[in-house]
């Protein structure tokens, strides 16, 4: 089962996000991440297997920012990998996810034909992307998330981080609950 957190706070969260993944941890899962944004810089870190090693991947190389989203994995597309595990990005967009995108392989060649670079072999990965070639069209991040969400059939839960946006978690969700 795949868990989704997500803080907005005027201090480091990253270890708010550590403690609420570690609450989903009986959830069962292959691996875990975290991105989060800081003076306009996106990081993210993940790790394969438990969270301990996830921990330890960021006492290693801290990432301290006052917005940002986790999430633990349970693998259905990809096999249990650090590159299939989430946060998946683009160059300014981060998604965790938890679902199934029934449509992900005709928008992943879409998005491939025009230019975007894959490195998962996950359905979620096509999220940052969509998100991404809206925000190109100048469109504002919750407009272009609502243009990205209409493209993908399927039942999910997101949470979305956009560098530019330093005060704004976007959470939607189809089908898949999701509590606020």
């Amino acid at each position: 089962m795949c868990g989704i957190v997500g803080a907005i706070s005027e201090r480091n969260v990253t270890p708010l996000l550590l403690e609420g993944l570690k609450r989903l941890e009986y959830r069962g899962y292959d691996s875990a991440g975290v991105s989060v944004l800081n003076q306009g810089a996106l990081h993210t870190t993940c790790a394969l297997g438990k969270l301990s090693q996830l921990r330890a991947a960021l006492q290693d190389d801290p990432k301290p920012g006052t917005i940002g989203i986790g999430h633990t994995r349970w693998a259905t597309h990809g096999a249990p990998t650090e590159a299939n595990a989430h946060p998946h990005c683009s160059a300014n967009v981060s998604v965790v996810h938890n679902g199934i995108i029934e449509n992900y392989q005709d928008l992943r060649q879409e998005l491939m034909e025009d230019g975007a670079v894959f490195t998962s072999e996950t359905d979620s990965e096509v999220i940052p992307h969509l998100i991404e070639r809206e925000l190109s069209r100048g469109l504002a991040t919750v407009d272009a998330v609502r243009n990205a969400i209409k493209r993908l059939e399927g039942a999910f839960a997101l949470g979305i981080l956009v560098r530019g946006d330093e005060e704004m978690l976007v959470a939607s969700r189809r089908g898949s609950p999701l509590i606020v």
